[in-house]
């Protein structure tokens, strides 16, 4: 796990050392154990490292033996061991005992940019190859479902590249631009989606591509794509056997570290059924992590102590006080952009207590969108009619739904001149639409869950564990989002996982052995605080001094009469306006940090 940063200059001119330096020492904060960087001509990648893997000998970057090709990544190869022992039977030579790093490098040198289909892993990966005549390619790749950040900035001559947004702003002068559209579409998903952010001109590498910079251009070529799935008829009893077996050998391979690792633990039935995994395949007992809250609606460590006590972890917990709002702001400068889940404040918390004892934890993220765990599913779909839409109608009724602000409450929120300059701009033709498309062979409920794996996942909830993890350098690894599950999945219909209002229908039929029925089936609980009651009480001047202030970026972006009126609704009780509120608190949070300014 690390942090990697660099540029590419298609004029063969270099970066300033000291904004070079500068994008390193943004990033010490998810790999303060090493750091290297190269150079050439017109290009340099570094890396800023956590040593989880030969921590003697994983130092990057990684050379080739004649000089000509440096990789860095940010992640962990699982596959690792395999990849070596055929690479070496080939008659490939390392330098190294076992970094999963080295084979990438070699996996490079043999196949070029073939080689990811290859890897079971979550990474981002820079390489500069200067084999061919001229000035060095650089190749950013990123992983199939965007566990591991990347973003690049580039103006046509100059291209910035790094895991967070923040190592880009650091090698360069002045203030960032807000980016408009991309405002929009937050407001409208309560998170920035992919490839959009708020600074203009920033987007993601998105996941399962290969970006390759050349003195000429840019090209992008997708690598993998789980659209390319096709659901059959399955029967419950070989849908459980395939499942459990994958999901034990994702698991097992996530347990290669050369330091000490464990789980978050929650309760709930994802958590509960890694660690049960997890518990097969380690001789001491698992490490197991969780917080709590004094009051007992948003309490989940009753359970995380039972699955404890069941599967015989090492369990460590702490009862922390909910309000966590003086330290909102910090969590959304770790995140570079503004989210108004309020998740994140409770996940810093329990990596904080996490890596007191271990470097790496495993967790459950991923199973709710491959298997149709969250309410929003439920509900969406208890509306028979919305199965008969059009495809472009079902889009725009789902993501009106599981949004924020609807199209018309954007529009009375925004200043007539927002409004007029983003009169052309659709948060749903422009984000949704394309991906719905691609899931157009897919029944309704496949085409719900796959829009939120290409979009909910690495634009929020995957942001989560990395981000939060990487405040305090420690590795987050998920199993059930290995290749091999991910697309198990999307091969099995829709009504295996949502049947009749019951969520994980067979998800949590086939981990009934394994866990327990009073795990396996009970009602999920959300991993949140509860923000609306403060912002009624405690934190009522808190907000309203937040979002009035005269300096306050929403002044110079919002209608405050519409802003006072949410406020209002939600003080008085005449409305529950907690989410629309928080992701205003949010956007005002990251600007306070960012100081973006806006575009003449």
């Amino acid at each position: 796990m690390c942090g990697i940063y660099g540029y590419f200059d298609r004029s063969g001119c270099g970066l300033a050392a000291q904004a070079l330096a500068a994008m390193d020492t943004s990033l010490v904060h998810r790999g303060p154990d090493d750091s290297g960087v190269f150079e050439a001509k017109g290009v340099a990648i570094g890396n800023r490292r956590l040593s989880v893997i030969d921590l003697a000998g994983g130092h990057q970057p990684f050379v080739s033996d004649d000089g000509k090709i440096a990789l860095v990544q940010n992640g962990e190869i699982f596959n690792h061991v395999e990849l070596r022992t055929e690479l070496q039977r080939q008659g490939v030579r390392f330098h190294t005992d076992h970094s999963d790093t080295e084979v990438l490098l070699r996996l490079y040198e043999r196949e070029g940019l073939d080689f990811p289909a290859r890897l079971n892993g979550m990474f981002a990966i820079a390489i500069v190859d200067a084999r061919n005549p001229g000035p060095a390619a650089l190749h950013l790749l990123r992983d199939r479902i965007g566990v591991k950040p990347l973003f690049v900035q580039d103006d046509g001559n100059r291209v910035l590249f790094g895991s967070e947004i923040k190592a880009l702003l650091a090698a360069q002068p002045g203030r960032p631009t807000l980016d408009l559209p991309a405002l929009q579409h937050y407001l409208a998903y309560n998170y920035v989606p992919p490839p959009f952010t708020l600074f203009a001109g920033v987007r993601h590498v998105m996941p399962g591509t290969v970006l390759s910079l050349t003195a000429t251009g840019s090209t992008t070529r997708r690598w993998w794509s789980l659209a390319e799935q096709r659901p059959a008829a399955q029967q419950f009893s070989a849908w459980q056997d395939d499942f459990l077996a994958l999901l034990d050998d994702a698991v097992r391979l996530r347990l290669r570290a050369d330091v000490p690792f464990g789980a978050f633990l929650s309760g709930g039935v994802d958590s509960s059924t890694v660690v049960a995994l997890m518990a097969k395949h380690v001789r001491e007992p698992t490490r197991t992590f969780c917080i709590g809250f004094p009051d007992t609606r948003f309490d989940e460590s009753p359970y995380a102590r039972e699955a404890a006590q069941r599967f015989g972890t090492t369990h460590r917990e702490r009862i922390v006080q909910p309000d966590m709002l003086d330290d909102w702001a910090r969590v959304l400068w770790h995140c570079d952009q503004p989210h108004g889940d309020a998740s994140f404040m409770p996940t810093r918390e329990v990596s904080r207590l996490a890596v007191q004892d271990v470097k790496v934890v495993l967790t459950g993220d991923g199973g709710d969108e491959l298997f149709a765990g969250y309410d929003k599913y439920a509900s969406f779909m208890a509306d028979p009619t919305l199965r008969d839409l059009p495809a472009t109608d079902f889009a725009r009724h789902y993501v009106e739904h599981t949004g924020l602000f609807g199209v018309e409450a954007r529009a009375a929120l925004f200043q007539p001149w927002l409004r007029h300059k983003l009169a052309d701009v659709d948060s749903v033709r422009d984000v949704a639409t394309p991906w719905f498309e691609q899931a157009g062979h897919f029944d309704r409920i496949n085409q719900m869950l796959y829009l939120d794996m290409m979009l909910l996942l690495p634009g929020n909830n995957l942001v989560k564990p990395d981000r939060m993890g990487m405040a305090v350098s420690l590795e987050a690894r998920t199993p059930f989002l290995d290749w091999r599950m991910m697309e198990f999945a999307f091969r099995a219909e829709g009504h295996t996982k949502l049947h009749c209002g019951d969520k994980k229908h067979w998800f949590k039929r086939a981990v009934e052995p394994l866990i327990g029925a009073d795990l396996a089936h009970r009602k999920k609980q959300m991993f949140t605080v509860p923000i609306g009651e403060w912002f009624r009480g405690t934190r009522q001047q808190w907000l309203h001094d937040l979002l009035f202030a005269p300096n306050a970026l929403g002044a110079r972006l919002f209608d405050l009469a519409q802003v006072r009126k949410l406020f209002d609704d939600h003080v008085s009780g005449a409305a529950n306006r907690t989410r629309e509120l928080r992701a205003l608190a949010a956007l005002e949070l990251w600007a306070q940090h960012f100081e973006p300014q806006l575009a003449d």
